[in-house]
């Protein structure tokens, strides 16, 4: 078992996703200490970057957590945790700006989050029938054989990933897109320069490199699967 591929690509993933949040919670953590020469809180920043953006029709909340900031496109929200809500640091402008990015993807149709938002049903689908499959598995292993065969709960698993992998795919423009237009409005209206500047376009770089261990995570365990079901029929 603990010298299986699987177990194998389980354990690396999980130590470079390890690693990658530890980055990002460091960066995070020193870049908070840099304060803004404007004194603006996150919320300030997300409400300036929304109306510079003629965005009117999207609130900008304080939800709990630590790095729980998000937005939510079905209530047209920005979600901000409180320590990025409250922050007048680089870090708080820096995470209050890439998620008022999305809500400009949002409002301008930015096809890349468009294909992420219709996959986000399938992909709930989609775990749910993993999660079944895998049971199912378990369980006729142990007590019921031939509730499946192997090759059809393969091929069940091979869909499931194709889809998890195609929205980890999908999110990487969308992440990298919301950063972008974060930075570059964050260098026009002078919220962050020089120095600062580059502290914000770091944690941002950190931010997204968890999409990107989680897409090629996804990308290499379909491609083990894959590999197995096209073994058996040899």
């Amino acid at each position: 078992m603990f010298t299986s591929p699987l177990f194998i690509i389980f354990i690396v993933f999980m130590l470079l996703s390890w690693i990658v949040s530890a980055q990002l919670k460091s960066r995070f953590r020193r870049y908070s200490e840099t304060p803004l020469q404007s004194g603006l809180s996150g919320r300030d920043i997300a409400e300036r970057m929304l109306r510079d953006n003629g965005i009117y029709d999207v609130k900008v909340l304080s939800v709990p957590g630590q790095l729980s900031d998000h937005y939510n496109p079905v209530n047209k929200t920005v979600n901000l945790s409180p320590e990025v809500h409250n922050g007048r640091n680089v870090a708080a402008a820096a995470v209050a700006a890439h998620e008022c990015g999305h809500a400009v993807q949002h409002a301008k149709a930015y096809a890349p989050l468009q294909m992420r938002s219709a996959l986000v049903p399938i992909q709930n689908v989609s775990a749910k029938m993993l999660n079944i499959i895998f049971i199912t598995m378990f369980l006729g292993a142990i007590m019921l054989p031939n509730i499946i065969s192997f090759d059809l709960a393969l091929l069940i698993i091979i869909g499931c990933y194709s889809v998890f992998t195609l929205f980890a795919f999908i999110t990487l423009p969308v992440e990298f897109n919301a950063s972008q237009r974060a930075l570059a409005w964050l260098s026009t209206s002078g919220i962050t320069y020089g120095k600062g500047h580059e502290q914000a376009k770091d944690a941002l770089k950190w931010a997204a490199m968890t999409y990107v261990v989680a897409a090629l995570s996804a990308l290499v365990t379909l491609a083990y699967y894959v590999m197995i079901f096209l073994g058996r029929r040899d």
